[in-house]
């Protein structure tokens, strides 16, 4: 058997037990996270650097509002519209990706039972797992919804 990266035996204790936790997630934190944050911070720039030009943000500063208050409640607000999408689809895939990453780095977790129960045709479980994972895609399509209304006051849902 293959040594792993991660220690699930490790239990906290103390600052330096914590310290050691800490220091072995760091990598499969990074792999899960990086692809989506990458994401989002690229779509914000692009919707950022689109809603800058906008009529109703010239408007502000005509208004004479200074640039903080014009980027930070106009432009800001309007530019996370597309960037909730993006967030909606991203956290189910990384709970898909979190599979694979289990299993590389040896965590225990609903990765590493999906693959146990496929190895093992354990139908039932694999179902299970399956319908948890289509619940959560469900539910942040649902929350990305009501947030385009909170976000936007010209989507409302009557």
């Amino acid at each position: 058997m293959s040594q792993s990266i991660y220690d699930t035996t490790h239990v906290v204790k103390d600052w330096a037990s914590f310290k050691y936790q800490l220091s072995q997630m760091i990598l499969p934190v990074m792999v899960l996270a990086l692809q989506t944050t990458a994401q989002i911070s690229r779509y914000m720039r692009a919707s950022v650097l689109d809603n800058l030009n906008q009529d109703y943000v010239r408007t502000a500063r005509a208004k004479g509002l200074k640039e903080g208050v014009v980027v930070m409640i106009h432009v800001l607000r309007n530019s996370m519209i597309p960037v909730i999408t993006v967030i909606a689809l991203g956290v189910p895939s990384i709970f898909g990706g979190a599979i694979i990453t289990e299993n590389v780095f040896g965590v225990n977790g609903i990765g590493q039972l999906l693959i146990t129960a496929l190895f093992a045709n354990d139908i039932p479980m694999v179902m299970t797992i399956t319908f948890i994972f289509a619940i959560m895609i469900v539910s942040f399509n649902l929350i990305a919804d009501v947030l385009y209304g909170v976000l936007d006051p010209r989507i409302r849902y009557d």
